[in-house]
């Protein structure tokens, strides 16, 4: 299977010798950069990651003479797997696609390559966007630097990693009222993450707001069932029957869980809801 036959196929399907070709693909440098590009991007999923893989992309990383777009999406690629083995604490090792040196040795030199102001800076910015979904003790400072930093796309790339990173909550909620919109969507996701009850009367308005783009609204639909399960349903009528299908599906999604909260309905977890 080639690279192009990957790209098109889910990865539930893909063969066993998957990271094998992506490997391959990373590697060649006569390859376009956009073909290179999209096998760090299809080696970023799970089902792909092993520790060869993992260690191929952390030295595209740290190697300054790689693209700084190829240096971006690697440091990318390797926050899925950070997240994932953060989770499962390798308490089954072999449920994990890295192993647990592996992630320490992703971990430090991420803190290393941050730290480094000969990093060029969109790569940094990468390196902490993609480390903080396994939070480590560096991480709140860094944060909260970038988050008073006077250039938006720090200020952007702190209001993601605050999802991650406990200890922000007065933070997201001004990031609610930012004009920029990119920042005010982060905010709303991580406003739902630690269910802030100062969100809610936001989250209320965005939900019945006429103007709302789908990618806010569909945030703010999850979110606003995090924080007020019990409160929800009353705000996602109207969207129930909204004309976007994807905002339909949400809605009713919410409402769902939201009356598995509320005991109305049981999860199984064969059957789904019944």
């Amino acid at each position: 299977m080639d690279l192009k036959t990957l790209e098109n196929t889910p990865p539930w399907d893909w063969p066993e010798d998957t990271a094998e070709i992506l490997l391959s693909s990373i590697r060649n440098g006569d390859l376009e950069l956009r073909q290179r590009l999209t096998a760090i991007e299809l080696a970023g999923d799970i089902v792909a990651m092993n520790d060869d893989v993992a260690a191929e992309l952390l030295f595209i990383v740290g190697n300054g003479e790689a693209p700084e777009e190829l240096r971006r999406l690697a440091a990318a690629a390797l926050g899925p797997v950070l997240e994932y083995a953060d989770i499962e604490e390798f308490e089954d090792p072999d449920a994990v696609p890295i192993s647990q040196e592996t992630f320490q040795r992703i971990n430090k030199i991420f803190q290393q390559l941050y730290t480094d102001a000969s990093v060029p800076e969109e790569v940094r910015r990468q390196v902490l966007e993609a480390s903080v979904h396994a939070p480590q003790e560096w991480h709140p400072d860094a944060v909260r630097a970038a988050y008073h930093c006077n250039h938006e796309q720090w200020r952007l790339s702190a209001v993601f990693a605050m999802r991650f990173v406990r200890g922000f909550d007065e933070q997201i909620l001004n990031a609610l009222e930012s004009p920029n919109a990119e920042i005010h969507y982060q905010a709303v996701v991580a406003a739902g993450n630690w269910q802030l009850e100062g969100a809610w009367q936001h989250l209320v308005r965005l939900l019945n707001g006429e103007n709302t783009e789908k990618p806010l609204l569909l945030a703010a639909i999850e979110a606003a069932v995090n924080i007020h399960p019990a409160e929800v349903g009353l705000h996602l009528v109207d969207l129930a029957d909204h004309e976007d299908e994807d905002i339909v599906d949400a809605a009713h999604e919410a409402m769902a869980f939201a009356e598995a909260e509320a005991g109305l309905v049981d999860f199984d977890d064969d059957e789904g809801i019944y």
